[in-house]
């Protein structure tokens, strides 16, 4: 059986028709605003916006709608407007992104269509670079890369995998897992150890209002806490 070009690929089929706040609008962008729509992505990359008086096909990319408005009057109808809206407000994914789920908190969050494995939310998110604090330790350290990997699926040097580590008991085994080396490794000559972790584990830290210099004896739970890579 072939899969309609027109499936939603994300939103539930019960969302029901909304409205947005007009002030200051006129003309086609005051009932974008104010007319009931429900907009629904396509896995193609476009949108099916439906109203009181029709369901159309939005391509955002191509600023075209089905609508007479858009095809006859060649105009940037209501139908087209509301979908920049609500891509603008974070209700939709934008062209060649798609609905997920986050790994820590269930919340939703949106990524790239081809992008596979584990996600997560802006909230939950740590990237290469960024300033943590190890929850079971303390300790400080920066995130170097992340595998894409769940921790019930990643498998460290020591053959074991990074869920089966009875200090990652309280993380999600299919969160993703991070790569991290300790702030005291940074500062000292050889090689530095990069250890596993999964996501909800590592607390970001500003760095402008934590000092980030190490003070703590890292070297010593190092051994014992997270395993390494």
């Amino acid at each position: 059986m072939t899969q309609s070009a027109y499936t939603p690929a994300s939103l539930p089929a019960t969302r029901s028709k909304t409205t947005f706040p007009a002030a200051g609008t006129a003309g086609r962008e005051r009932r974008a605003r104010t007319e009931p729509m429900v907009v629904r992505p396509l896995r193609d990359g476009r949108y099916v916006v439906e109203t009181d008086g029709g369901t159309y096909v939005v391509a955002l990319d191509a600023d075209t709608c089905t609508c007479p408005d858009s095809e006859l009057r060649g105009a940037r109808c209501k139908h087209l407007r509301r979908v920049e809206l609500e891509v603008r407000e974070g209700l939709v994914p934008r062209p060649g992104e798609r609905t997920a789920v986050c790994a820590v908190c269930g919340g939703r969050t949106f990524v790239p269509t081809g992008e596979r494995g584990p996600t997560l939310c802006d909230r939950h998110g740590v990237r290469p670079g960024a300033f943590v604090r190890d929850r079971e330790t303390g300790d400080r350290l920066v995130v170097v890369a992340a595998t894409g990997e769940r921790a019930d699926r990643f498998e460290t040097d020591e053959g074991r995998l990074v869920a089966d580590y009875p200090t990652n008991e309280a993380y999600g085994a299919h969160e993703p897992v991070f790569h991290a080396v300790y702030f005291d490794a940074l500062r000292r000559d050889g090689e530095v150890k990069r250890y596993a972790f999964p996501a909800s584990r590592l607390q970001p830290i500003d760095p402008r209002a934590d000092d980030p210099t190490p003070t703590t004896d890292t070297a010593a739970s190092a051994s014992v806490s997270p395993p390494p890579v």
